[in-house]
């Protein structure tokens, strides 16, 4: 028997009747990469065991220490060749099948990134990994950590991609992590777009200070000088920043501020007592049928807010009102869409569930890396936008909408505007 085989009697059949078919599967799996390890040491010295008359590339030497190598969910004992008395003028051996100091394929590591990204810390992989792959599993803390270089490198090629597909619409928020050693809590700022075939996808994601006019210029502008046009639409909160940047960078697209914002700051200048009914009052100006619609019931909050002498609500609900009402210009199968920055804070929403990312990081970098991750994995399951395609890409190439429908098609010869 084989030094690594799994005699039948110390399974125990009884607890599992699986159990004795699972050690023979990992025996055969075992035998085979010892096969392949042998077969790759016959393929670098040119001859196989006791073979002569190949010119001479050094013998075979024994064993290294037995490692364990995980293969999935799996840990497999392996002891690999050794190569001595290579000539000083040819390379020396190396397994490509098994490099030195790797303890895991790469499957196996991408499962550690899954379940790491779906809420497991470091400190956990040690009792849930020894669970699964036995006590002699190579596990340490550091095997997730390792993988950092490996994110930060497709984050920075990521951010540095071209950009010419065409968006009709965009979401912009600042998001606050509290990672970090500084004293103030980390704005990530995060750009989502709308492509002309329905499907989201994140476009930007960087550190910034605050959400200031400088640090939503420089987001915008990576964006425009890697060539993405002018999207149709920004959809954002009360940020000035955002809105001053976007003049500058993409004078020609309009502004849709979030409701659900506007309707937390009309609510915190009334008493508490009234919020109920405001909110229900303030519920039916967003969800109007009409731009006229809208503003008839708007004039009724506004009537509502005076009776009791609520001036500084009714400030709120007018200020900037234009850029609420943005949205009629457009389909209206995308209205819901567009009414908040929901898009974005729904996205964070995922990454505070699944991982507890401002408890593991004492540098805002790490965080940036970790959260691209966690979006990235996200983003395979996010919904495209209602309605058809054909709508995405009327409104990049300049359709004019009331009320959400179509009044005139773009012209054949229009071309999209430029930054």
């Amino acid at each position: 028997m084989s030094a690594y085989q799994t005699p039948s009697s110390a399974v125990d059949e009884t607890a599992d009747p699986m159990a004795h078919v699972e050690a023979l599967i990992r025996e055969a799996a075992r035998s085979i990469l010892e096969q392949l390890l042998s077969a790759e040491v016959d393929e670098y010295l040119g001859r196989a065991r006791y073979e002569r008359g190949a010119p001479f590339r050094g013998y075979r030497n024994g064993y290294a220490r037995e490692r364990e190598i995980g293969m999935g969910t799996w840990s497999l004992p392996v002891r690999a060749p050794r190569v001595a008395g290579t000539p000083a003028d040819a390379p020396r051996f190396r397994s490509a099948i098994l490099p030195r100091r790797r303890y895991w394929t790469r499957s196996a590591q991408s499962l550690f990134v899954a379940l790491y990204l779906e809420g497991l810390s470091s400190g956990d992989f040690e009792p849930v990994f020894r669970h699964l792959l036995g006590e002699r599993a190579p596990l340490s803390p550091n095997t997730i950590l390792r993988l950092k270089d490996e994110w930060q490198a497709e984050y920075e090629a990521w951010r540095a991609r071209p950009l010419p597909g065409r968006y009709a619409y965009i979401w912009a928020d600042g998001i606050y992590l509290d990672a970090g050693l500084e004293p103030e809590a980390a704005c990530l700022l995060v750009v989502l777009g709308a492509r002309d075939d329905g499907r989201k996808e994140l476009l930007a994601l960087e550190l910034g200070y605050r959400e200031s006019r400088e640090s939503w210029a420089a987001v915008l502008r990576s964006l425009r000088d890697r060539g993405m046009a002018a999207p149709r639409l920004a959809v954002g909160d009360g940020a000035l920043g955002l809105w001053a940047a976007l003049v500058d960078v993409y004078p020609t697209t309009e502004h849709q501020r979030c409701w659900n914002h506007r309707i937390t700051n009309i609510l915190d200048r009334l008493p508490a007592r009234l919020a109920p009914e405001a909110r229900r009052r303030l519920q039916r100006i967003v969800g109007a049928t009409s731009r006229a619609a809208c503003e008839a019931a708007r004039d009724e909050v506004l009537a509502w807010f005076r009776r009791l002498d609520q001036r500084a609500a009714a400030e709120t609900l007018l200020r900037d009102w234009d850029d609420f009402t943005r949205f009629y210009d457009y389909p209206i199968e995308h209205w819901r869409h567009l009414r908040t920055s929901n898009p974005v804070e729904s996205i964070f929403a995922g990454v505070r569930l699944r991982t507890r990312v401002v408890g593991r990081t004492r540098r805002r970098d790490n965080a940036v890396y970790l959260v691209f991750k966690l979006i990235d994995r996200l983003s395979l399951n996010w919904a495209s936008l209602a309605g058809e395609p054909e709508l995405l890409r009327l409104v990049v190439e300049g359709a004019r909408f009331e009320d959400g429908i179509l009044v005139s098609p773009p012209s054949p010869e229009k071309e999209v505007p430029a930054a």
